[in-house]
């Protein structure tokens, strides 16, 4: 049983990896080398594509037991962090389209950088000095990585680091929003909510920002069936990075997690490298190993300080 137990937790694991890594390139393909320049109807596609099969996934397949939103107040709570999910997923798609993805992973790991400085201002809680030392390191590597980037782009890099800093105030805030007893969702109820409500946010910014776009991907269709099938399959990865991360979360420890976690950014530069062969420098490839040690040893602090 504990082998079996064993090449389960190695099947979710690699799951995990394969759909993000996964979901990530294609969005880079979609957005920079396929052409199709519409990050808010691709956003717009993954959200609706998680509003579909979350339901299925907990109402039909019973995944979890079906969590309900008990007051209007948790309602408007819940609406809040979609709209900064929303911000934080559109801006990375956005980036995706001038930045490598290798570059655009060095700038996302500054995550727990940004979710230090969001605690502190939001609820005043001060971490332990070595906790804060450790991200040194973690925005030093990503300057180190911006000055030696062959591919910088000045646009790209500044959407890049709103969206790593809508994610970490994403997280923030929902365990400030959703810390009651009587609030607290699991991921895959709470993306059962966020994820329609998010369609909501996403509609009529892509019918205003990008106009015309249902026309014109229904004529990129006639020209290429192709793209039909891209946005279907992206948009079902996108759904399986949630749920194969809610499967690992509850497989695994939250230390595994985070060493796995760490790990996944290096995979991903290196398969974003062998496919898309955009030019790295050495002194970038330190910046951004340096940048992953600080995250290492950010969250060994952590652990240590609680």
């Amino acid at each position: 049983m504990k082998g079996k137990s064993r090449l389960f937790t190695i099947g979710l694991v690699s799951a995990w990896y394969s759909s993000n890594i996964g979901v990530l390139l294609l969005n880079k393909y979609l957005l920079s080398n396929y052409g199709f320049k519409y990050p808010i109807f691709l956003t717009m596609c993954h959200m609706t594509a998680c509003s579909l099969l979350s339901y299925v996934a907990i109402a039909w397949l019973k995944m979890v037991p079906l969590q309900t939103i008990r007051s209007r107040v948790q309602f408007f709570k819940i609406s809040a962090l979609s709209l900064v999910f929303c911000v934080s997923v559109v801006f990375g798609n956005i980036s995706l389209r001038y930045l490598p993805v290798s570059f655009n992973q060095a700038i996302g790991a500054t995550t727990p950088f940004f979710t230090a400085v969001f605690a502190y201002l939001i609820t005043f809680k001060r971490e332990a000095w070595l906790t804060y030392f450790t991200l040194v390191p973690v925005v030093t590597g990503v300057v180190i990585a911006s000055g030696s980037e062959p591919s910088f782009h000045l646009f790209g890099f500044i959407i890049c680091v709103a969206a790593t800093a809508a994610r970490a105030l994403k997280s923030v805030l929902q365990g400030i929003l959703l810390s009651s007893e009587g609030e607290k969702l699991n991921s895959m109820n709470l993306l059962l909510y966020m994820a329609p409500m998010a369609v909501v946010f996403l509609l009529p910014a892509t019918l205003i920002m990008e106009e015309n776009v249902v026309g014109i991907t229904l004529a990129l269709a006639r020209d290429d069936i192709k793209i039909v099938w891209y946005l279907l399959f992206n948009s079902t990865l996108a759904y399986f990075v949630n749920l194969t991360n809610f499967l690992v979360t509850k497989h695994t420890s939250a230390l595994t997690l985070q060493v796995l976690g760490n790990a996944k950014g290096a995979v991903a530069v290196v398969v974003s490298i062998l496919i898309f062969r955009n030019p790295v420098s050495i002194t970038g490839m330190m910046g951004y190993a340096l940048t992953v040690l600080g995250v290492i040893l950010y969250s060994e602090a952590k652990k240590r300080s609680k």
